[in-house]
Parts: structure tokens; sequence; C-alpha cells
């Protein structure tokens, strides 16, 4: 088995162009002609969110575990938004959309967000669930109902997921790959 070494580079919306986008308020985060309370309250689009079906927001409570990517996955139809609650650091390896069943390992990278921020990837980007850096992070999820229950229909025998919006694969036995990073 081969074990490669992610890069960790601290998430900007410059270091995040291949991959999506920064989920906050930024230089480029676009803000729109909306205001109330005379000025009191601006709105911004800072993302290109997509999502063509019923979207649903979910929780995930993740954990500290080791910084090694056991799975990664791409969705096909919908820009999968992660959003840190209560200003919890964490980690997100991704790598750029590609046409093929493999990311392109040298791009892949460990983006660190230091809790202030989420992410909106783009269509297809290669990615393995968040990690927490610290004991704990409450993470809301925003993605579309159909990839939820596709990972609902997950295959107990390999744990991977193939369905309409989503391919999830066991890195290590289907490509004999392992990447992991240090914070």
């Amino acid at each position: 088995m081969e074990t490669r070494d992610v890069p960790l580079v601290e998430a900007t919306p410059e270091a995040l162009a291949a991959c999506g986008e920064m989920l906050g308020r930024h230089p480029g985060a676009k803000a729109l002609p909306i205001q109330f309370y005379e000025g009191s309250v601006q709105t911004y689009r800072p993302v290109d969110f997509r999502s063509d079906e019923q979207t649903e927001l979910s929780l995930a409570h993740v954990r500290r575990r080791p910084f090694e990517v056991h799975w990664i996955e791409r969705h096909f139809k919908h820009t999968q938004t992660f959003i840190p609650l209560g200003g919890a650091p964490f980690v997100a390896v991704m790598a750029p959309p590609t046409d093929g069943d493999l990311p392109d390992l040298d791009q892949v990278r460990a983006y660190h967000f230091d809790g202030s921020a989420g992410f909106t990837m783009k269509v297809g980007t290669w990615h393995e669930f968040p990690f927490a850096v610290e004991d704990e992070a409450d993470i809301v999820v925003v993605l579309r109902r159909e990839a939820t229950q596709s990972l609902l229909d997950t295959d107990p025998a390999t744990g991977e997921v193939r369905g309409p919006d989503i391919q999830k694969q066991d890195l290590i036995k289907q490509h004999g790959v392992r990447l992991k990073f240090d914070v």
C-alpha cells in the first residue's frame, strides 16, 4: 500500500478556488442590495450554492479521529456545504473534480478552517468528511436529500455507496492508497 502525506494549508478563498468557495464574510463575498434596519443588517451571497432537488440540513457531531483519509467521495448534482457551529476548527481534505474514478492524488490538500467560516464545494469535488481538530465539533451539512438516502443505503459489506448523486469509495481497498496529514 502506498502512503501519501497531504499538505495542510490554511483555508482561504484563494486556496479553496479549485475545490469550492469559502462560506463566510470575506472580501470576495458579494454584498446584495438587501439591507434592513437602516443598514444594520447587510446580506451577502458568499457562495454559488446549487441543488436541483430537495435540499436538507443535517447536523454532524464530529469527534476527533486519526488524520487519515479512508473514504473519498464526490457528488454529481449539488454543491455540498459544511458550516461549523460554535467556532470549532476543523480540517477538510479535498481534491478538484476529475473525470475518472479517482482524484488526482497530487492535488489533494487538507484545508484547515479556524471555525469562523465554512465552505461550499464545487460539483464533483472529491472529499473526505471533515475532521475535528479539537475533541469534537458540530458541523451543519447542506446536501441533497437523495445523497442522504444513498448514504442510508450504504453497502454493509464494503461501506461504499454508489447513487445518482454520490460516489463514496474505500480509498485503501479500491486504490491501495492511504492519505494522511498532520495538524
